[in-house]
């Protein structure tokens, strides 16, 4: 049997669902254009402003205490979808889109190490990416290889990613 939480633990999670939930709305004001991008940037601001005021405090119950402690480490990425307009809010397409190459790696992907698991996580990601967009992977991959210093390659997304 699955104890219960009691009224007060679960509090803390119903107002981190709620928070969540009008980010959610805010986004689709925004996309629906009843939000301008200064007005998203204020909410944002807010939003996250809630969340500091959720996390800072001692939690008592253990479920609790590992719930936020996971936010925190997430903050600075729960709202990114906010940030970047046209990013996903969660990345649930992502991971669809790589799934047959997470499989291979766990699988037969030769990568018994966790620098080699990385690299081929990121290769992978790249790969897909520049699929979606219809850039050729190849020539983006050399143009990194050749690159004398650091670069980005411009796979970010410009404008609504695809649904699923």
């Amino acid at each position: 049997m699955i104890p219960m939480a009691s009224a007060v633990a679960a509090q803390f999670p119903m107002a981190v669902k709620t928070l969540l939930q009008e980010g959610l709305r805010l986004r689709d004001r925004y996309l629906a254009g009843a939000v301008s991008p200064h007005g998203l940037a204020v909410a944002t601001g807010r939003l996250e402003a809630q969340l500091d005021r959720l996390l800072d405090r001692h939690f008592h119950c253990p479920d609790n205490q590992r719930l936020a402690k996971h936010l925190r480490h997430e903050q600075p990425h729960l709202f990114t979808f906010l940030r970047c307009p046209g990013l996903h809010a969660t990345n649930n397409f992502a991971e669809r889109a790589i799934r047959l190459m997470a499989m291979a790696r766990k699988t037969w992907g030769g990568n018994r190490t966790e620098n080699g698991a990385r690299t081929q996580q990121i290769l992978a990601s790249v790969l897909r990416t520049c699929w979606q967009q219809g850039k050729n992977a190849f020539d983006q991959l050399v143009r990194l290889l050749r690159s004398a210093r650091p670069i980005l390659l411009e796979i970010a997304p410009v404008g609504p990613s695809p649904g699923p």
